[in-house]
């Protein structure tokens, strides 16, 4: 029986406010949302028609596979030719969002109130889903200064949507910061090592086929799938020189970020390795540069289609949090974001609102940057190692 008193301290005002709000509570609030998650999955499935979009072309690749076809530019389906790299045959963003110092709160957020999400998820299979579920074990691994298990992992998501790529500019740079150039080449040889050993049957059959299917980065678009650029003109859409302006941004803000966030932020990321000190401040500093080069690279996206939204939708709010706007800004952020990947089909209005809203993002990230969150107690700690 629990005695009276430390029921009524339960059920106070203000204890129910530090559950909701201080990030300590975040661990135990998390597992009522996965309960939720489980009741609110189950009731979608059992009640909700599932709508067939990219599966029976997904079975038809694979059926290729199973019937001896190596050579990839063989492989196709109903969508078109097989463009995914090999590893796309075979709750974990919670736990990073709790070692990041987020209020339990977001967790309504990340978990229960996102159609599109459950949508993705749920009911139309993409494989989207799959590959970030790998690369959120990825970056718990590198968290947990597993690196060369990481970069396994990571390879593994890669072979399955090769949009983790994004992630990679912050990758590379937390390899030179933490481990130097010689582990650095240890974990690019691992990450080539999962793709040569899972691609190997069809680099056999047709190496040069293989690469330019699986790894294409000149694909092209249709116009008609885009969330983010409906209000160009088609003409200007499919222009080899808007994308590459596109990549002239993207290089340009990587450039910006990694200088005024990657370096201060991974460097002493690198210094809090050889401390004893709690998990949460070395990963906010390992956090924000992943979640920060994956998201530029969503936001100057030559295309975003539905089932990208998977991408980005759980770092938004540890982006969001990492911005000197005001609770109800982000949330109406967080709000308009949904609704524009929830316009279908898409419009100029919710592509303009959608690029609104990533610039606020950038912008907002930029501004925070004098305060370093984190950065003053790495310095303290290491102060107080040399005195030791």
């Amino acid at each position: 029986m629990i005695p009276i008193a430390k029921m009524k301290q339960y059920l106070s005002k203000d204890f129910l406010v530090r559950v909701v709000c201080h990030p300590a509570y975040f661990g135990r609030v998390s597992l009522l949302f996965i309960l939720a998650e489980v009741v609110i999955n189950t009731l979608i499935i059992h009640n909700i028609k599932y709508t067939e979009i990219d599966w029976v072309a997904y079975m038809q690749e694979v059926e290729g596979v199973a019937n001896g076809t190596w050579d990839y530019t063989e492989l196709r389906g109903d969508t078109g030719p097989l463009v995914y790299p090999a590893g796309q045959r075979a709750e974990i963003p919670q736990k990073i969002a709790e070692e990041s110092l987020l209020p339990p709160y977001v967790l309504l957020v990340m978990c229960c109130t996102s159609y599109r999400v459950h949508s993705i998820l749920v009911l139309r299979l993409f494989n989207d889903s799959v590959a970030m579920v790998f690369l959120f074990g990825a970056m718990n691994l590198f968290i947990d200064n597993h690196w060369a298990l990481g970069s396994l992992v990571y390879s593994l998501a890669v072979s399955i949507k090769m949009n983790i790529l994004l992630f990679a500019p912050a990758l590379l740079l937390a390899y030179l910061r933490c481990l130097g150039l010689w582990g650095t080449v240890k974990q690019l040889v691992i990450c080539a090592s999962v793709q040569l050993a899972l691609g190997a049957p069809f680099l056999i059959a047709n190496p040069v086929g293989y690469i330019r299917m699986a790894f294409d980065l000149g694909r092209v678009f249709l116009f008609e799938w885009t969330v983010n650029w409906r209000f160009l003109p088609e003409e200007v859409f499919l222009s080899p020189l808007f994308h590459l302006l596109l990549l002239s941004l993207h290089l340009a803000l990587l450039a910006l970020f990694a200088y005024t966030h990657g370096n201060k932020f991974l460097t002493s990321y690198s210094n809090l390795i050889l401390v004893d000190t709690k998990l949460n401040i070395k990963s906010q500093l390992f956090i924000l540069p992943m979640f920060l080069c994956n998201f530029i690279g969503m936001a100057v996206s030559r295309s975003l289609h539905y089932q990208f939204y998977i991408w980005y939708y759980h770092s938004l709010p540890y982006l969001l949090w990492s911005t000197p706007y005001r609770i109800r800004t982000r949330f109406l952020l967080l709000g308009v974001i949904e609704l524009c990947w929830n316009t279908y089909p898409s419009t100029w209005w919710s592509s303009l609102l959608l690029h609104a809203c990533h610039l606020a993002i950038l912008v907002g990230v930029y501004l925070e940057r004098p305060k370093e969150p984190g950065l003053k107690k790495v310095r303290q700690m290491l102060d107080k190692k040399k005195e030791k």
